[in-house]
């Protein structure tokens, strides 16, 4: 089940927040091995690698050729083990494997937010966007401040992709736009622990001080390409966990007229399970009032089949483009960058536009149609 293999280290590549790259040279390679990997280190479970280390790695990614997760996993550097460090939390995550690691969660005893947060059970009409892929973080960050550029926004991460939130380069150059990201579940590494998304999103609100959250998982969505095999059905389960918590859900539907597979042109069959069948709770399914005619009536069309309960609110995308092309990262989803799926990210963006309309007046924002059954509201 794990490809193991010994490797010594002979050159540094580059390194960002709680994750160093290297070059390592496999050693008794097998027959399809090539002589060297690019290997990644968290430096909080294994230490820091250096060149001349021998390395333990897990080279699984590679053999499947895994575009996200390409790496050699160094599991550990055997001859110089790092010192042990005290955690004073009892949490474990990653739990009952070989890297189990022990983490202080934000809400139990030891930790300095306990007073805070044990009496707590609600975020406060906090809105909070719901996107099933990592790759839409970015985007959604910048529709909330291109409005609200005041605005404190938590990152939420789930479980369904990568666990340690090192792996996110992308997570790496936003932490200056955020007010702190919390790893949820099986998850770890963010500014706060938590031990499911409930937890979490209250850690966002009264931990981080968050107007507003954004919750995805990991990079790395893991799909089989059914109707339910894939990891971002969790993005239903959050926006019942927002509902449950008195917060307001803004559901962000995966809409692309550029991926190739046809499941995924329009809306994303899995924004139409998560949201259509997984969340109970009314959410607000953002859509840009812009999108290409054609592109605009297969989305209304397929997101009407699933309000009520939810409601769909459109918002002007093209305006934020500016916003989009300013940030700190590359955008890119399933190797696809801005110029080449443009409804995409403009799509998540305006999910952040219209989460950040809970927080005042916000310009751009059209219609809101699928309330009572199925009528058109007043704009907001």
């Amino acid at each position: 089940m794990i490809r193991w293999r010994w490797g010594t280290v002979v050159a540094p590549r580059i390194s960002w927040h709680g994750s160093v790259e290297v070059q390592v040279a496999l050693e008794a390679r097998r027959p399809d091995d090539p002589e060297q990997v690019r290997a990644l280190a968290y430096p909080a479970l294994v230490g820091t690698p250096r060149v001349g280390d021998r390395v333990l790695l897990n080279v699984n990614a590679l053999a499947l050729g895994l575009g996200t997760g390409g790496y050699a996993l160094i599991v550990a550097i055997p001859d110089r083990l790092p010192d042990d460090v005290d955690v004073p939390g009892h949490v474990v995550k990653a739990r009952y494997t070989p890297l189990q690691a022990v983490v202080l969660a934000a809400d139990e005893e030891a930790s300095p937010l306990r007073a805070a947060l044990s009496d707590k059970s609600d975020i406060s009409h906090m809105p909070v966007v719901v996107a099933d892929l990592h790759s839409a973080l970015p985007a959604i960050l910048a529709g909330i401040l291109a409005d609200r550029p005041d605005a404190r926004v938590a990152y939420v991460m789930t479980d369904g992709g990568a666990l340690p939130a090192w792996f996110s380069r992308t997570l790496d150059a936003l932490r200056p736009l955020l007010a702190g990201t919390v790893t949820t579940g099986q998850a770890f590494g963010g500014d706060l622990e938590s031990t499911n998304v409930h937890s979490g999103l209250l850690a966002a609100r009264h931990g981080l001080g968050a107007d507003l959250a954004i919750v995805t998982q990991g990079p790395g969505n893991l799909g089989t390409g059914t109707e339910w095999g894939f990891s971002g059905v969790a993005a239903g389960e959050a926006v019942n966990a927002v509902a449950a918590l008195g917060g307001r859900p803004v559901a962000a539907p995966r809409i692309s007229d550029a991926d190739p597979r046809p499941r995924h042109r329009g809306v994303s069959h899995h924004s139409m399970t998560a949201f259509g069948r997984v969340a109970l709770a009314p959410a607000d399914l953002a859509v840009p009032s812009d999108l290409p005619a054609e592109l605009s009536l297969d989305v209304h069309g397929k997101l009407q089949k699933i309000c009520p309960p939810h409601r769909i609110v459109t918002a002007r995308s093209e305006d934020l483009e500016p916003a989009l092309l300013s940030l700190p990262v590359k955008l890119s989803t399933m190797g696809r960058g801005y110029p080449q799926d443009r409804a995409y990210f403009l799509s998540a963006a305006v999910a952040g536009r219209v989460a950040a309309s809970g927080l005042g007046a916000v310009s751009g924002l059209g219609s809101v149609s699928g309330l009572g059954e199925g009528g058109v509201g007043d704009g907001l």
